[in-house]
This record gives C-alpha cells, structure tokens and sequence, in this order.
C-alpha cells in the first residue's frame, strides 16, 4: 500500500509541480505581446528583413548582380557599446520571391551570406547549399543571382560572370498566388557570443548586427511595371544605431541599390523567447527520485518466509518484480504525462507566451517515451538493490547514476562538453525522449543541454537506458538461483 502511495505521489509532483512552474511564467510584455509570426505548417518563425520589391506574375523572375557586401556587429560583449565592421556568419543578402509582405507567408530566397557562401532557402526550415564553404572566393560578392518561377515552382541559379549558371535548387511552394512579391532584401540575425559562468556553465549574450549588399544589373521578366516599394517585412529602424546612423532600408543611388537590414529569415524556438511543451515536465526530477526509492525499496524488502510470497528471492520472482514495477511506473507517469503536458502548453499560451508547436506524432512521444523512460529507470534501480542488497548503498548508487546526470546537465553550471558526455554514457540519456527542440545548421543558438538540447537523438537516448536497464537486471537475475525449491540467497 506504502509503495502505491508513493507512485501516486510520483504522479502528483509531475503534474503540480509541472503546472506550477508553467503558471508562473509571465510574458515581459507590457500588456499583451503581438503575435508571433507563423509559417507554412503554423510553426513559429523569424520573419524581419528589409524589401526592395514589386509585383511578380506566375512566370517571370529576376537576375541581379550582388556588388558588394558589407554589415556591422556591436561590440564587445558585455556592454555592447561599439559598434565594428563585420559580417556575422548568416548575414544575408540576395533575392527573393514572396507571397506578400505579411511575416510568416512561404517564400523562396537566393542569397549569399557573411561565410556560409550562395545558399538557397525557402519556408523557413529549409536551407540549400550552393557554391562550396571554405573555398576562397567561393559564393562571394561580386556574385550573379536569378530566381525563376513557374506557377508555384521556384528554381534558383547562380553565376560568377553572368554568362554560365549552376542550378542551386528548384523548390515548390504550395499556395503561392498568382501575383507574388520579388525583389532584393538583407537581414542579419543577432550575433551568439557565450560568457563562462560559475561552474564552466556559459550564459547566452546576443550581439545586435546589420548586413547590406550592393546590386546592379537588375533585370525583371513577368514583373509589373511602375517602380519599387521599400517595405521593413517586421521590424525595422528600431535600434539607436539604425534611429541615428545607418538605417535599415533602400538607397538607390549611380545605377546601383544598396539593402540594408537586421533580423533573420528561418525558423524560430525557444532561443526567441518561445517555450517547448516539454516546460511542463518541472516536476520530473522529483517524481524520478520518488520512483528510485521505491523500486530500491521493492528489491531489498519482503515477506518474511513462510508468509504468502515470503521465502527465497529467485529469478522467476526478481523478473516478475521487475515486470510490475515497470508496469506500474509506466502507467502511473503516462497517466501524469498525458495531463500535465497538453494542459501546461495551455497555461502557457494563455500567459501570453509563444509555445512552439509540435506535430501530433511529437506530443505523442513525449507523452508515451518519457513514461517508458521513466519505467527503464525504475527497472535500473530494481536491478541495482538487488546487486547491492542494501536499499541505502542501491539508492545513493541510483541517484547518482540517473538523477544528479538529469539534473545537473539541465542548468549551465557544467560545461558543454561535460554536460553532453553525460547525457550520452548515463542511464539519464534515456530522457531525450522529452526533447522537442530541433537544431537547424542556418540558426546560431546555444544547442546544449542546458538549453534544451540532448546530445543523442530520442531513439538512441532510449536505446543507452535500455542497455542499462537490460545489463543491470540481467547481472542481478544471474546471480540468483532458478525455482522457488532453490536455495535462499542471502540479502541485508
């Protein structure tokens, strides 16, 4: 009864705890925060850039010559009160088809960036690569770009005189309008820099920056005729810098144009202030530990003998053990997943905080993975009281083996590297199940586990605590004798 007790427990911190924590998070807003742009899908996106643009038919396209690139990228860190010639990585400039100026609508962009050469991206989360990284000259300024459509298809090509092309990709937008918006644009999204904190743990600073390209040779087939308009798609002009120096926008000036701007074009998450649905899961570490003290518990004690159940522990009765509390630990947790992350998602949103969204199939395995996660821990500290036939030595033993891996590689008080091994040889691997969060190579962000981000992929997360779970009780069932009319094994 005392263990059932216990599980029950296990479920309420996951599901008050959880709620607790999603209550309590508030949008910094004065009053309530605009929306966050959505792209095609509904996911969250950047979406703020400055656009040269006009009036695009189903068949036409544009060809430009990029001249020139140049940005600025505020400095040092951590007061940010400089401000130094430079190109960030990403920064971005080129070409691109739209549909309209609203944030988030589909798009197709032909650009060439601060290092990562041509690159062809469309909807957000898609990126192509067109000249070769880390070939001098390579993808560089002066570079001719052309985007052609066809309906709702988009084909990008690249050129370094103008005379001999390479297809870069050919991608299809779904739901592109007859009259689409073409035109050259920049943006240049916040540079990452890290500052070592207390233990090795880093602390994320965001350096503000802005790009511009030169074009000339503009040429336009299926446009409408009439003259361009410069629009800031999102945001723009908001910085001191912008407000007092250089602002983001269009000059056309000597036959040339040069765009000038700040922001992104890509997906957007929790590195923008929006939340995971697995921010619900506040009170996992509490039932964790719950869990492990009750399965130690159920190894190292029993009926004395002679009573019903009492008598010798053998194998057939250590895998039943481990059958039940693995049973009922998967039960109970899926039961407090089922509740606690749906309804802390909702919290969320109501508080005015952007949630990023995740397929069906995703919430799925969250839900379903991480009780599974749960059951394999609990199985592993079965195993461990009966190796260690003491329930104190098998608890300490299952703490620091699941518990202080889960939690200390959560906040950045370790660095990287360590927190990430960690999460790759530790039974704690097993809760990249609760994982949402995707790495995109075209966004700069602090993927680390301190973030949000396990080293190993749900699957093989899982597989690491399988292992675990299936050596440990396979060691422990060996070492006990077969039948009930077998030997009694001693234990404390």
């Amino acid at each position: 009864m005392g263990r059932l007790i216990a599980m029950a427990v296990a479920a309420l911190a996951v599901v008050a705890l959880g709620l607790l924590h999603t209550s309590a998070d508030h949008t910094s807003c004065d009053g309530p925060c605009p929306p966050e742009p959505t792209g095609p899908g509904g996911a969250l996106v950047d979406d703020r850039f400055s656009f040269l643009h006009r009036d695009l038919g189903a068949d036409g396209g544009i060809t430009v010559r990029l001249t020139s690139m140049k940005g600025t990228i505020t400095y040092p860190p951590p007061d940010h009160d400089r401000i130094v010639p430079g190109l960030v990585p990403w920064a971005k400039a080129g070409i691109i088809i739209k549909d309209g100026v609203r944030p988030g609508s589909t798009y197709a962009a032909l650009m060439v960036t601060g290092s990562h050469g041509v690159r062809m991206q469309y909807d957000y989360r898609h990126d192509i690569a067109g000249s070769r990284d880390g070939v001098p000259g390579a993808g560089a300024a002066p570079r001719w770009l052309r985007l052609t459509r066809s309906g709702d298809t988009v084909s990008g090509h690249e050129s370094a005189d103008g005379t001999t092309w390479s297809e870069v990709g050919t991608v299809r937008l779904p739901g592109l309008p007859e009259t689409a918006q073409v035109g050259l644009f920049a943006t240049s999204p916040g540079d990452l820099t890290l500052r070592r904190t207390g233990l090795g743990g880093a602390k994320e600073e965001v350096r503000w920056t802005q790009a511009g390209g030169t074009f000339d040779s503009v040429a336009l087939r299926g446009a409408a005729s009439g003259g361009w308009t410069d629009t800031g798609v999102g945001e723009r002009n908001r910085s001191d810098w912008e407000k007092y120096h250089l602002a983001s926008g269009a000059v056309e000036r000597n036959g040339t144009i040069t765009v000038t701007g700040a922001g992104d074009i890509g997906p957007s998450g929790a590195e923008d202030g929006a939340r995971p649905v697995e921010s619900a899961l506040g009170g996992l570490a509490v039932a964790l530990l719950v869990i492990l003290v009750v399965a130690v518990r159920f190894a190292t004690t029993g009926p004395p003998a002679g009573a019903p159940g009492g008598g010798p522990v053998t194998r057939d009765r250590l895998a039943a053990k481990a059958a039940v509390v693995g049973a009922v630990t998967f039960t109970t947790a899926l039961l407090a997943l089922a509740v606690v992350v749906p309804a802390g998602a909702a919290i969320l949103k109501d508080n005015g905080i952007p949630v990023v969204e995740v397929s069906a199939a995703t919430g799925v395995r969250v839900v379903v993975g991480t009780a599974v996660a749960l059951a394999l821990a609990s199985v592993v500290a079965l195993a461990l009281g009966s190796l260690l036939r003491r329930a104190w030595l098998a608890i300490v033993a299952a703490v620091l083996l699941i518990v202080v891996p889960y939690v200390v590689t959560s906040v950045p008080l370790l660095p990287d590297a360590l927190a990430q091994w960690l999460l790759r040889v530790t039974p704690a691997a097993g809760f990249a199940t609760r994982q949402t969060l995707v790495e995109y190579a075209q966004v700069v962000a602090h993927y680390a586990p301190s973030t949000g981000y396990f080293p190993l992929p749900w699957w093989a997360g899982l597989a690491v605590l399988c292992a675990y779970a299936a050596t440990l009780l396979g060691l422990a069932l060996r070492r006990l004798p077969r039948g009930d009319g077998a030997r009694p094994s001693s234990r404390a």
